[in-house]
């Protein structure tokens, strides 16, 4: 067991400033329960030497030595600088910088007897617990403290507070926004947490889970870490190794975040290695790791032969670094006799190469030769590329030693100008050292919130079976980079877990919701955690969890599967298709027999049987016909403003004209018969004038509606989106819908009125009578009509088109061939019949 009062280590340098520095290079660690053949064993505390952090130390003497052998900084001034243990303690951290402040040959608390130390900045801590502590001293004494490790910056009411607390690190805010952006790039929305308990894990969980759950992000547990391994007994540590694994196991939870110190990978290595104790694989263990910037790759000496396998794959956010010049050469040269006064060295160097140096009181099986070299070591004992932690204390020297150059030059040219030969500097206050621009000249600057402004790198760990590894930066976080360059990641340059085969790792709560289908929460658990639920109808989702499916645009529909938005087809009745061709075909060949009819007609127009019933309204009633079926050809094709403007007063004017014929034809037999009575006044109706005055005066009527139809609200091309899902159907819109309806009402009328008619008329002689024919036809035309009404309001798109259509062929058919059937088949088949001795006869 170490000595656990803090013992200064200094180079001793004939110094005039003094820059003192708190390591944390003591910690205490838990040994005998991972040893299988020693499970009984109660913990005792062991302490080691973390020797992956004395690179710290040799950062700072690197920039100490370079500083001095600069003839351009400081000229004549020497710099040196004190080292102090923190031992991770609170209690020891006060102790060592009451003694970094006061102490000479004896501690005498806010007494300073050493002229020669001159102490004018302090470098530290690497944790965020060890540097507040040491600010609660420092902070009243002004001196300038440089923290090089990443942790959160309080806020104080009181500036004065702080006014000398500097961060050598960028904010650790721009590192949460870091973890977000990558958590958000790959997807991962279950991920865990591995925090270390203490105030620091407190206020990221904190900071943290908020945006977390703003962004999507679910966390699937929180797991505390022990800040150092220390218990009353094995019960405690059991616990948090058997909950640790535990969660680890979580099948669905790939991605973890580990927010602490170094110490966290020892604790989560061991989980695996307790727990697993069987097999003793943790190779199988197939995660993705997240790391902030304080945690480092290190072994102490009884883990030195664990494996880090575990962690191939990890993705670490890391302080930038870069090479220095000389570095190398200057670690190469270390050797444990190398410099005096060092007193970490020794400890350090028995630790790293597991050896004593020569001591009588202690046998040892290896002794140090001091012939070993430090980049011999793994990586996790001792790296030999400078890492983000040294670059930071780099930094910090070169802040004080600018700083203090500032003022030299700055007093120099005030002594020339008085005269004065001699530059003194002995009487500067470490105060007046933080009101000088503390640029590096290295692109190095603070913040208005004493910050080194910046970003942070992201690097992928590569590890060998030798335990040494490869740091490869994948990308880089820094939020004052232009837009669009603040988050900055090369997915295929990372080297995934070998468990994943190069794929992209999924972690999230249940499979993906795949296209087609919308998440739907589950009762009770977190929002992260859904069911799959298919699309409504005509919404579709095209991506993998879609909070909700959308509609498609109107001019599209979803498909089957309700995946994706297919275009409408434009939907109307066409010559190119089956139903266009037959209707066209059958309204033609209905022409043309209807022009064969009135042909007949006029060919036979002196003969009894044409002449019997008006003749010119029956050339009437056959052009009103012939135009019936012609009109039905302006339903087909692609609707226009002409075709629109015509179809329906065409056809309304032409049918109403038709039906007019045949109820003129129905009175005029009725009044003919009434006029053969004695003493009848209806003789003076017999004759034509009756027959075209009811033609003339019925359709007037339907003109004057039509008329007014076309001046107030034709009808015009439209396309409805809505009506059928899977098509736009190019239609008429009728404009008023009232009066189409009127025009329909009033043909129907005049049809009832001449089928009324002809049913009363129905029993007089059958020479001069066509009233059952007449009869007959209107209970046929009135079927179809009032049979159109429901199955035309029930049909959509050219379907109603081509009921519109049946119907006027149907019943144009229909008087076509009740009324001209009979008398073309005597005509045509039966000429004797046709004379009007036949006729007379037939009378009687």
């Amino acid at each position: 067991m170490k000595d656990p009062f803090p013992v200064p280590h200094e180079w001793h340098q004939p110094a005039q400033f003094i820059i003192g520095g708190i390591s944390s290079q003591i910690i205490h660690v838990f040994s005998e329960i991972f040893f299988r053949e020693h499970p009984s064993k109660n913990l005792f505390d062991v302490s080691y030497v973390v020797t992956k952090f004395y690179q710290h130390i040799l950062a700072l003497t690197f920039a100490v030595k370079e500083i001095n052998e600069n003839p351009k900084i400081l000229p004549n001034i020497t710099l040196g600088f004190h080292i102090y243990d923190s031992y991770h303690d609170a209690r020891m951290t006060y102790r060592a910088t009451l003694d970094l402040l006061f102490k000479s040959q004896r501690f005498v608390p806010n007494y300073k007897c050493d002229t020669q130390k001159n102490l004018m900045a302090i470098i530290g801590g690497l944790s965020s617990d060890t540097s507040f502590h040491m600010r609660d001293n420092i902070g009243l004494f002004k001196i300038p403290q440089l923290t090089y490790g990443s942790f959160p910056t309080e806020e104080e009411n009181d500036d004065s507070y702080i006014s000398s607390f500097y961060h050598m690190v960028p904010n650790e805010a721009h590192q949460y926004m870091g973890i977000i952006s990558l958590l958000k790039h790959f997807g991962w929305i279950w991920v865990g947490l591995f925090v270390v308990d203490d105030e620091s894990g407190e206020n990221f969980l904190q900071t943290m889970e908020p945006l977390l759950s703003k962004n999507g992000i679910c966390s699937a547990f929180t797991q505390m870490l022990p800040k150092l391994a220390r218990f009353d007994n094995l019960d405690d540590v059991y616990g948090v190794l058997f909950s640790g694994y535990k969660d680890v196991k979580d099948d669905k939870a790939q991605t973890f975040i580990i927010y602490g110190e170094s110490m966290a990978l020892i604790w989560l290595t061991a989980i695996f290695l307790v727990q697993d104790n069987k097999n003793n694989d943790i190779s199988s263990v197939t995660k993705v790791w997240i790391m902030t910037s304080q945690i480092d790759f290190m072994l102490l000496g009884l883990q030195r032969s664990w494996p880090l396998v575990l962690f191939q794959g990890a993705l670490c956010f890391t302080i930038h670094s870069k090479e220095l010049l000389g570095f190398h050469e200057f670690l190469q040269s270390i050797k444990p006799d190398g410099i005096k006064g060092n007193g970490f060295l020794k400890d350090f160097w028995e630790q790293a190469f597991d050896c004593d140096f020569p001591d009588p009181s202690v046998d040892s099986s290896e002794q140090c030769t001091g012939e070993e070299r430090l980049e011999s070591l793994p990586d996790p004992l001792f790296e030999m590329g400078m890492t983000g932690h040294s670059y930071s204390i780099y930094n910090a020297v070169h802040v004080v030693a600018h700083a203090l150059h500032g003022i030299y030059l700055t007093r120099s040219k005030h002594r020339a100008m008085v005269g004065h030969k001699i530059i003194d500097l002995q009487d500067l206050r470490p105060w007046q050292i933080i009101r000088t621009n503390t640029d590096t000249g290295e692109s190095l600057s603070f913040t208005a919130k004493k910050e080194i402004g910046g970003g942070f790198d992201i690097m992928n760990m590569v590890i060998f079976p030798n335990k040494s590894f490869l740091r490869v930066k994948v990308g880089e976080v820094d939020d004052s980079a232009c837009e669009g360059k603040k988050f900055i990641i090369h997915e295929d340059m990372i080297v995934w877990h070998p468990g994943f085969n190069q794929v992209m790792p999924i972690s999230v709560c249940n499979e993906h919701c795949p296209p087609g289908h919308q998440k739907k929460r589950k009762e009770g658990g977190k929002f992260c955690c859904y069911d799959c639920a298919p699309c409504p109808e005509g919404k579709i989702s095209d991506q993998n969890d879609m909070d909700d499916c959308s509609r498609c645009p109107e001019d599209q529909y979803p498909n089957k599967m309700r995946s994706q938005c297919n275009f409408k087809a434009f939907s109307f009745l066409s010559y190119e298709e089956p139903f266009g061709i037959s209707l066209a075909s059958i309204a033609l060949s209905f022409s043309l027999l209807t022009t064969l009819v009135l042909g007949t007609f006029a060919k036979h127009k002196d003969t009894p049987i044409v002449k019997a019933n008006n003749r010119a309204l029956t050339y009437t009633l056959l052009v009103s016909l012939l135009l019936c079926f012609l009109s039905s050809l302006l339903f087909i094709g692609k609707p226009g403003k002409v075709t629109c403007l015509l179809r329906q007063p065409a056809f309304g004017m032409i049918f109403s004209m038709a039906v007019s014929c045949m109820l003129a034809k129905t009175i005029t037999v009725v009044v003919a018969f009434m006029a053969t009575k004695p003493g009848s006044s209806m003789r003076k109706w017999v004759g034509k004038r009756l027959a075209y005055s009811v033609v003339v005066s019925c359709s007037f009527i339907q003109s004057i509606v039509c008329t007014l139809w076309l001046m107030t609200s034709p009808p015009f091309p439209d396309v409805d989106m809505h009506s059928v899902t899977t098509e736009i159907i190019v239609q008429c819109n009728e404009g008023s819908v009232t009066l189409f309806y009127c025009v329909l009402g009033y043909m129907g009328l005049l049809a009832i009125a001449s089928f009324i008619v002809a049913f009363l008329a129905r029993r007089l002689p059958d020479s001069f009578n066509e009233a059952k024919f007449i009869t007959f036809s209107m209970l046929l035309f009135c079927s179809v009509w009032i049979s159109f009404v429901p199955t035309y309001l029930s049909t959509k798109g050219k379907y109603m088109v081509v009921v519109e259509i049946i119907s006027i062929l149907a019943s144009s058919a229909g008087l076509l061939g009740c009324i001209f059937a009979p008398k073309c088949y005597i005509i045509v088949l039966r000429p004797k019949l046709n004379n009007r001795e036949q006729l007379i006869r037939r009378t009687h």
